[in-house]
């Protein structure tokens, strides 16, 4: 795909607040452009999640995973407690999962994130948190966009 046809086929996505859309383009997106442009074609994604939990929370109703553009959602604000995690800004992870648990309808998801809470909260680091509690290998296996198999239960 060319970058002037890419370009416009995110341009409709973000006109449309079609997350899952821009996230099918996410390949592409990371062949044809400079680290800059996917910075903030990332920041798009995350400015247009915040705008989905914004409505989610004053509805109020839950994110369900069988509906495409709430797991989308739901994906773009893991990632961005996960770079908070990363960062070590663990209070502000562990707010950002603590909100990710309680806004899903999926039972697994939200016992997922609390794991992740807890370990944010004992102030356990991302790479040990993967090292000792995460099981990244069955995790992985499952299919899902978040670590979702636990070695141990924090």
């Amino acid at each position: 795909m060319s970058e002037d046809v890419l370009k416009q086929k995110i341009l409709q996505a973000q006109a449309e607040g079609d997350i899952a859309a821009l996230y099918v383009l996410e390949h592409e997106a990371h062949e044809c452009f400079d680290e800059r442009t996917l910075h903030a074609y990332y920041a798009n994604i995350l400015d247009l999640a915040l705008e989905r939990l914004t409505d989610v929370l004053s509805a109020p109703r839950t994110m369900d995973f069988d509906e495409v553009q709430d797991v989308a959602t739901i994906r773009a604000l893991y990632e961005y407690a996960i770079e908070h995690y990363s960062a070590a800004k663990l209070h502000d992870a562990s707010a950002l999962f603590e909100v990710l648990s309680g806004i899903s309808s999926s039972e697994a998801f939200s016992e997922a994130m609390q794991q992740h809470v807890n370990a944010a909260n004992s102030s356990m680091s991302l790479d040990d948190f993967l090292e000792t509690v995460a099981d990244v290998d069955a995790t992985q296996q499952s299919g899902t966009f978040y670590i979702s198999r636990f070695k141990k239960v924090l």
